[in-house]
């Protein structure tokens, strides 16, 4: 079964279809870092995951701890009342 929008459009697709959801709102750090590096780690080599995080803390701490385990961080959207992050797990 083939894609018909995979081409030009396949990256701003890939980043409005996360593979996975992880709600954290209302988990302290750093409980919500090591949910969402537990998740990513049961995800496929280059899935996308979306977190929702809380302001302050949260989002201030994840992305970067995230970014030095390796995960890029594709996306960050201020939502109201939390953030959604997209991060992708490494394919190698």
């Amino acid at each position: 079964m083939s894609n018909p929008d995979f081409g030009a459009s396949a990256q701003s697709n890939a980043l409005s279809t996360p593979d996975a959801q992880l709600d954290l709102r209302g988990t302290p750090c750093p409980i919500n870092f090591v949910r969402t590096k537990l998740r990513l780690q049961q995800m496929a080599p280059g899935s996308l995951l979306e977190v929702w995080l809380d302001p302050g803390e949260p989002i201030e701490q994840v992305p970067d701890s995230l970014t030095m385990e390796g995960y890029r961080i594709e996306q960050i959207e201020d939502r109201t009342g939390f953030f959604a992050i997209l991060v992708r797990r490494p394919a190698s």
